[in-house]
């Protein structure tokens, strides 16, 4: 089996990713972004989230560095520009505008805010850029191969079974989530805003 795949690096990148992506606290806003959806269409976003977030990570896993280094983008800056993006959204739940705005632009939240910057994150391309600099034998690629596969289906997971939840919470739990999800949202896209700050001041940006 260790031949096949390294385990203990397995074990890393999943509760890493885990940890970053968070499948738990997506549910409160993946509630809110998806109120007053039909059952169909809130099962579209997740899987639509979740396949969004998987091919943005694998693409940095393999091309992060070139993209990067030929736009001249530093990690600080697309972790400052994720975090200034969140917190757009984060106001517009927060004053909850956020349906309002959807509804009249027919934006697929799916794609962004929930694919991309909330799942597949600054951080989470971070970690796995610096995952696969460890990849040096088949065992290791199957490990992070397999860790990024299994926290993308936990995020499926996490959202796909919110749906009970928000037909039990009915519309005024739904408003309650929806300011929740946005303090929340704030609070991440600051945290994000923050280390950017603190990695251009330690002149890593």
């Amino acid at each position: 089996m260790s031949d096949l795949v390294n385990l203990v690096l397995l074990t890393e990148v999943f509760v890493t990713l885990f940890v970053i992506m968070d499948p738990v606290g997506t549910i409160p806003i993946f509630l809110s972004l998806t109120s007053g959806r039909s059952a169909a269409s809130s099962k579209r976003a997740a899987w639509q989230a979740v396949a969004v977030s998987f091919s943005v990570i694998v693409a940095f896993a393999f091309f992060g560095q070139q993209i990067l280094a030929y736009l001249h983008i530093s990690l600080p800056a697309l972790q400052a520009a994720g975090g200034l993006l969140l917190l757009l959204v984060a106001l517009e739940l927060l004053t909850g505008k956020e349906q309002e705005a959807t509804a009249t632009s027919g934006a697929n939240v799916a794609l962004v805010p929930l694919g991309t910057p909330l799942m597949a994150g600054p951080g989470a391309i971070v970690a796995t850029m610096v995952f696969t600099r460890q990849v040096d034998s088949v065992a290791g690629f199957t490990a992070v191969a397999l860790g990024v596969v299994l926290v993308h289906v936990s995020l499926w997971l996490a959202m796909r079974f919110s749906l009970p939840i928000l037909r039990l919470i009915r519309e005024s739990g739904v408003l309650l989530v929806t300011r929740i999800a946005g303090l929340l949202l704030s609070a991440i896209a600051v945290q994000l805003v923050a280390d950017a700050v603190r990695a251009f001041i330690a002149g890593e940006g």
